[in-house]
């Protein structure tokens, strides 16, 4: 009878074991999926921001021949990112589109008729919400980060992670060009 009760509950706890790993491994695939759907959220305000500044770019053709260029090799320098695109890709990305930015509001500053043109203004408009929307998409994705390198590090789930192989994420970082991100007017 003694030996029912004691397998009994080596049976239970073996039960709650197994139902603990199922349960922290699941945790760590939604969270995981979490991570990946802000992060395609990033990209896609991302690609969406280069479609303004492009469309921009399309209604100043009509300037000097040397801003054209200027402009033309902003699109060519676009970086193509998406839900693939690890973090550095992201952030690379990212400072490229800053030095883009840049470049046209140093036309914009030879020419006060584009930098007063409705089309100008609509589209810097437009950028300013595309990265508001990528800060709170990066927010989302840390915190998204945070709560996945806790579960990886944390006891008990840090032996769920290494027993499926689970790592430590990286952060988005403030690029160095974000510091002091030129104004949109």
């Amino acid at each position: 009878m003694g030996w029912i009760i004691s397998g009994s509950v080596i049976g239970v706890l073996l039960l709650l074991l197994i139902l603990f790993v199922i349960v922290s491994y699941n945790n760590f695939v939604k969270t995981r999926e979490l991570r990946n759907n802000a992060k395609s959220q990033i990209a896609v305000q991302m690609e969406t921001r280069w479609d303004a500044l492009t469309s921009l770019i399309q209604a100043t053709k009509q300037y000097a021949d040397y801003e054209s260029k200027v402009l033309t090799d902003v699109v060519e320098a676009r970086a193509s990112v998406g839900r693939n695109s690890g973090v550095q890709e992201l952030q690379k990305d990212e400072n490229i589109f800053t030095g883009a930015l840049s470049k046209i509001m140093a036309v914009a500053e030879n020419y006060p008729q584009l930098k007063a043109s409705g089309v100008y203004q609509q589209t810097m408009t437009q950028v300013a919400e595309y990265e508001e929307n990528i800060r709170m998409a990066r927010m989302v994705f840390n915190d998204t980060t945070t709560k996945f390198n806790r579960m990886v590090v944390v006891f008990p789930t840090s032996i769920v992670a290494s027993m499926f192989g689970f790592k430590s994420e990286e952060y988005f970082q403030v690029s160095e060009g974000k510091a002091a991100a030129p104004g949109w007017n």
